[in-house]
Order: structure tokens, then sequence, then C-alpha cells
């Protein structure tokens, strides 16, 4: 099961590292990731490997929200083959 994982918000330190740390203690593998920061914001775009994680999606997605909360920056998780519904064209 794959993953769209998109992080914004205002940048600060340690965004990246909370998230990745996140990802690593609930044994979700980084297939694909970009980032980019522009005018003090922080964006960050991920599609991540869910089939090892013991979590179900919803878990994982309201996890990832509460760590978003923690850090100033708003995580949202969908399924991809959801993602690729909502965005075709």
């Amino acid at each position: 099961m794959r993953t769209i994982i998109t992080v914004i918000g205002k940048d600060t330190v340690g965004i990246i590292a909370k998230v990745c740390t996140y990802l690593a203690n609930n044994n979700i593998n980084i297939c694909d990731i970009t980032q980019t920061t522009m005018q003090g914001y922080f964006n960050m775009m991920m599609l991540v490997d869910t089939s090892k994680s013991i979590k179900s999606h919803d878990e994982i997605s309201s996890e990832l929200s509460s760590v978003g909360h923690e850090i100033g920056v708003e995580i949202k998780a969908q399924k991809e083959e959801i993602f690729d519904m909502m965005h075709r064209i």
C-alpha cells in the first residue's frame, strides 16, 4: 500500500527529521520525496510504502496529523489511489 504524505507550513528546524523519525519508527518506507522552501514556507510531498507497518491508514493519518500539530505544520496522508482519483484531469 502506497500513501501520499504532504507537509505544509512555516519553515522551522527539524520538520523533515520529525516526520522521517515517525515513518522509520512505524516501518514505513519512503519511495520518493520532494521538498522546497519558498519565502519562509516549507512544502514536502512524499510517496511512502506502508505495507510493512502494523498500523492502519487511519492510525497513520491521525498520528501524522498530531506530529504536524506538535511542530506547527499541516500533515495530510492520502492513499495513493484516492490521491490519483482526486487529481485526474
